[in-house]
C-alpha cells in the first residue's frame, strides 16, 4: 500500500511512519515543521526515518488547500494517518487561531481531500482531552463528550464530528483514536517527561500543577503505534441505516465511523511519576507545588474493551519500563546531564 503519514516529523508521526515503511509499506510523510517548538528536533526525527527505502518526505502545510489537492493528486494513497495537529492543551489559552488553522481547516483539507481520492481508510488522532468535564472513570467511547475545557479539546472533538459526517455522507471509513498521555524517545520538549528530566538533571524545580493531586494514564510510544497500524488495518464497515439503535453509540453509527480509546488503562499519581523519574535518572527533583492550570484535568483513564475486541490489542508497557527506555534516549540525544 501507499499511505500518508501526516505529522511525520511529530513524535507519534515518526513513530508511526516507522513502523509502517519497515513493514513493506510505501510512506510518504509530510509536515509543515512548525515552530512551536524546537524544529532541530523534527528534523532529527525526520533524518531518523530518510534512510529508509520505502519512505520519502515533504515539507507540506495542510492547511493550504491547493497543496493538499496537489499532493493528492501526484500520489495514489490506499490509506491515511492523519497525525498533523497544533497540540498543547495551555498553548490553546495563548494562540487559538493555531488551533483553528491546523486542527480545523487543514482537517477539512484532509477530508475533502481522502473524499475526492477515494482513499480507503482515514485514520486520524483524537485526544483524551474530548471527555473534559466529564465525571465516569475510566473514560468510556460512548461517555458524554460535550463539555470540554480547553479549545484544544474543542478541535478534536470537532474532528471526530467531522469525521462522522463524511463517514456518512459519503461512505468514507474513518477511525478516531483517542490517545492518552502518550511518552517515549523522541518525545516533544513541551511535554512534563522531557520539561521534568531536564530540570531535574539541571537540578532546578519542576512545576507540580495542583499540588500533584493528579492522575494520568501514562501511555508508552510503542503502545500508540501498535494500536495505530492494527486500526488502521481494520477499516470500519457500514451498518444497517435502518437499525433503530444505530445511532444510540457516540463512538460508532451506521455510517463506517469508529471511535476508540488508546490508553494504558493504569492512571499514575502524578507524584509517583516523578518519583519513577527520579529512580530512572538516579536525581531527586525538587518540587514546585502549583495550582491547577485553566484547561486541565484532574484525571483520566482509558477504558479500551471497544480497542480490545476490535483489533486484538490492548497497551500494556509498565511506566517504569516506559520511563527507563525514556531516559536512555534522552541522555544518548541531549548528553549524560543535558
Amino acid at each position: 500500500m501507499t499511505i500518508l503519514v501526516t505529522g511525520a516529523a511529530g513524535f507519534i508521526g515518526m513513530h508511526v511512519a516507522r513502523r509502517l515503511a519497515e513493514r513493506g509499506e510505501t510512506v510518504v510523510g509530510v509536515d509543515n515543521l512548525s515552530a512551536y517548538y524546537d524544529v532541530r528536533l523534527k528534523e532529527a526525527r525526520v533524518a531518523e526515518l530518510r534512510p529508509l527505502a520505502r519512505f520519502r518526505f515533504e515539507r507540506l502545510e495542510l492547511a493550504d488547500t491547493a497543496a493538499v489537492n496537489a499532493l493528492f493528486a501526484r500520489e495514489r494513497f490506499d490509506r491515511v494517518v492523519h497525525l498533523a495537529a497544533q497540540a498543547g492543551v495551555r498553548y490553546s489559552l495563548q494562540d487559538p487561531h493555531a488551533y483553528a488553522t491546523s486542527n480545523l481547516v487543514a482537517f477539512t483539507n484532509v477530508l475533502e481531500a481522502c473524499r475526492q481520492a477515494k482513499v480507503r481508510h482515514l485514520v486520524y488522532a483524537s485526544s483524551s482531552s474530548v471527555y473534559g468535564a466529564n465525571t465516569s472513570f475510566p473514560f468510556h467511547e460512548d461517555d458524554p463528550v460535550d463539555h470540554p475545557v480547553s479549545l484544544y479539546a474543542a478541535t478534536k472533538r470537532a474532528n471526530e464530528l467531522m469525521a462522522h459526517c463524511y463517514s456518512h455522507l459519503y461512505a468514507l471509513p474513518t477511525t478516531g483514536l483517542r490517545f492518552f498521555t502518550v511518552y517515549g524517545p523522541w518525545g516533544r520538549p513541551d511535554m512534563s517527561m522531557m520539561l521534568f528530566t531536564k530540570a531535574i538533571l539541571a537540578d532546578e524545580p519542576i512545576k507540580v500543577f495542583n499540588h500533584g493531586r493528579m492522575r494520568r494514564d501514562f501511555t508508552y510510544i510503542d503502545d500508540i503505534v501498535e494500536g495505530v497500524v492494527r486500526t488502521l488495518d481494520h477499516v470500519p464497515a457500514a451498518g444497517r441505516p435502518d437499525d433503530p439503535k444505530a445511532y444510540d453509540a457516540p463512538s460508532s453509527s451506521a455510517a463506517p465511523f469508529r471511535i476508540y480509546n488508546i490508553g494504558n488503562s493504569q492512571p499514575v499519581e502524578l507524584l509517583e511519576y516523578v518519583r519513577l523519574i527520579e529512580a530512572a535518572l538516579g536525581h531527586k527533583a525538587k518540587l514546585d507545588l502549583q495550582p491547577i492550570q485553566p484547561g486541565d484535568v484532574v484525571a483520566t483513564a482509558a477504558n479500551t474493551a471497544a480497542l480490545e475486541q476490535a483489533v486484538g490489542f490492548r497497551p500494556s508497557t509498565p511506566l517504569a519500563d516506559g520511563i527507563k527506555r525514556y531516559v536512555e534516549w534522552h541522555r544518548a540525544y541531549y548528553g549524560a546531564d543535558a
